[in-house]
């Protein structure tokens, strides 16, 4: 290599970083961050995810005692589908399973935890060119899965998801609350027995640690304990909330995990729903803690960097392409969005 080019290398690679450098210490909220809210669904808002191709996809889980119709039926769950250009949102599927989470692999495929209440619990994958829909794991060791609730990937096309139970009147088949792994030839393990009541799941961009939320609510099947008030609204018996914590484990090399910290502790609040990273491994977190609800970002040792108030927030999903700094978050019963100064981590793309 001649001397010219080995400078202009030098050049490129000393920009670059002190670029990396310059957008880490920007603030992540810009000055015009606004958050808008873009639509208002039945009940809970859950999972949004956004496709390859930039439509947002995020589940309503209509709760069976809630979203009950004058003649008494029941809302079966569903997802819908923001489209960003037109901004007008859709139903993408009708029943859902009582879908939660949902994330797309690197094959552009939708992945989704249906829950109980009259939902699948199971985990299924959607190919978004035929439409058609696989079953990813819906048994371990001849049972049925709890109530699948969060799902994440890593870059060797491996797939964790938690799989706790909050509602439904189904029986709860498994011994403990826990995160599973699906390999790529469809093989099925539990790798996390000691997070309490796993919720929200992620990997980190550099593939070495698995963050697991627990959200021990102190009840397996809360709308069987719900009684409704005067004012229309449910109201709950006392309950002893579980571990309530951020937590993050070591991810190793075969997709086995271990326990390595506890990064924030909620507790005696409630603790957080989903989570996601950003380019620089940053988490995103939907906090549900009731004297602060909202979306907290830590750093990777779980130092908190900034806060956005929101109404009871859920779940988080970042954008793509130009919008890859847009945020979306479920909160209640509505979608939100969010211009921020970092970009989300995606995975890279497979054939």
């Amino acid at each position: 290599m001649n001397l010219n080019r080995l400078a202009q290398l030098l050049v490129v690679l000393t920009v670059s970083s002190l670029s990396s450098q310059l957008s880490a210490a920007e603030p992540i909220l810009a000055p015009d961050s606004k958050l808008e809210k873009l639509f208002e669904g039945i009940i809970l808002t859950e999972g949004v995810a956004v496709a390859p191709d930039g439509m947002v996809y995020f589940s309503d889980i209509t709760f069976s005692h809630q979203a009950v119709e004058e003649d008494g039926s029941i809302h079966a769950g569903h997802i819908w589908m923001f489209n960003p250009k037109t901004e007008k949102t859709k139903i993408f599927r009708s029943p859902s399973g009582m879908s939660n989470g949902i994330k797309f692999d690197a094959k552009g495929r939708m992945v989704v935890c249906e829950g109980a209440d009259y939902g699948g619990r199971r985990v299924t994958r959607t190919d978004m060119k035929t439409g058609m829909s696989y079953i990813v794991a819906a048994m371990y060791e001849g049972r049925k899965l709890n109530s699948p609730n969060d799902v994440t990937f890593d870059e060797k096309g491996r797939l964790y998801f938690s799989d706790p139970r909050y509602l439904g009147h189904e029986t709860i088949d498994q011994p403990v609350m826990g995160v599973y792994r699906v390999d790529p030839d469809s093989s099925i393990e539990r790798i996390i027995t000691d997070a309490g009541k796993p919720n929200g799941v992620s990997v980190s961009p550099d593939q070495k640690t698995l963050y697991v939320v627990s959200n021990h609510n102190g009840a397996n099947g809360f709308e069987r304990l719900a009684t409704k008030n005067d004012e229309g609204t449910f109201d709950l018996p006392p309950l002893r909330k579980g571990h309530m914590a951020l937590m993050a484990y070591d991810l190793h090399e075969d997709g086995t995990a271990t326990f390595r910290k506890t990064l924030v502790d909620y507790y005696p609040q409630d603790g957080p729903d989903g989570l996601i990273c950003d380019e620089d491994g940053n988490l995103y977190v939907a906090v549900r803690a009731e004297d602060r609800p909202g979306i907290a970002v830590y750093d990777p040792e779980g130092k908190e960097l900034e806060y956005i108030k929101t109404e009871v927030p859920t779940n988080v999903g970042f954008g793509r392409g130009q919008d890859a700094n847009l945020l979306y978050i479920t909160a209640g019963s509505s979608l939100y969005r969010i211009r921020l100064n970092r970009k989300g981590y995606q995975l890279p793309a497979a054939n």
